[in-house]
């Protein structure tokens, strides 16, 4: 006749039996993991999005000074976006002190050469999102858009610089009280430049947006 087992033996056999099970968990989610990190990273690449063109920058002639005023695109946001009438230059073309509010980090900066002006939809991005297709007038166009304020921004630049190309699912702000106006103002960006989602891209804006709502956070300024 069978021993019974002890109360520490049954307790070593679950105990063994889960960590059998965990141990494949963890492999499986790690696997999965990989997978879609792989994803994530070639997603938006031309693998995936093919495009008339390679991108490249020169494509995107900025900055530009539309109205001959010797104030290119980057000085006209500087200038629209201080909070402190800026100072210029001698000659009235560069920005050279002001104040400015950077709602990536939530910060102020008073060095107009520690900020970027950023592309809300990056160049890169937009290129692969349909603006392979367009010609060299609409391509300058969007690149030194000052048509609506949601376009250009100065941002920190170190701030800027990590966001790279990247998309909402790539890269949000670290200011997260921004990231309901930045989800919202990305794709009312895409939509006035007539610019396509991908499919988790959108996914993604909308999870955001959905939450920002259900929790009354406001998705303007």
């Amino acid at each position: 006749m069978a021993r019974p087992r002890s109360r520490k033996a049954a307790n070593r056999q679950r105990i063994g039996f889960w960590r059998r099970r965990t141990g494949r968990l963890t492999r499986w989610v790690a696997v999965i993991g990989v997978v879609v990190a792989a994803i994530a990273g070639s997603r938006q690449s031309e693998l995936f999005y093919p495009v008339d063109e390679p991108f490249e920058r020169a494509l995107y002639r900025h900055w530009s000074d539309a109205d001959g005023d010797c104030q290119d695109t980057r000085q006209e946001v500087l200038i629209a976006e201080s909070l402190d009438p800026p100072t210029l230059s001698p000659d009235g073309c560069k920005v050279i002190s002001g104040r400015w509010y950077d709602p990536f980090t939530g910060a102020t900066v008073t060095d107009p050469g520690g900020l970027d002006v950023d592309h809300r939809v990056p160049l890169s991005e937009a290129h692969r999102s349909g603006a392979h297709r367009w010609d060299a007038a609409r391509r300058e166009a969007f690149a030194n858009d000052l048509s609506h304020p949601d376009t250009l921004i100065a941002v920190d630049s170190s701030a800027n610089r990590s966001k790279g190309d990247g998309d909402p699912l790539s890269w949000m702000p670290p200011a997260l009280g921004y990231w309901c106006p930045y989800a919202a103002r990305w794709r009312a960006t895409k939509q006035r430049w007539e610019l396509e989602e991908d499919l988790l891209e959108g996914w993604w804006i909308d999870a955001v947006l959905a939450t920002c709502r259900g929790l009354g956070r406001p998705l303007g300024p």
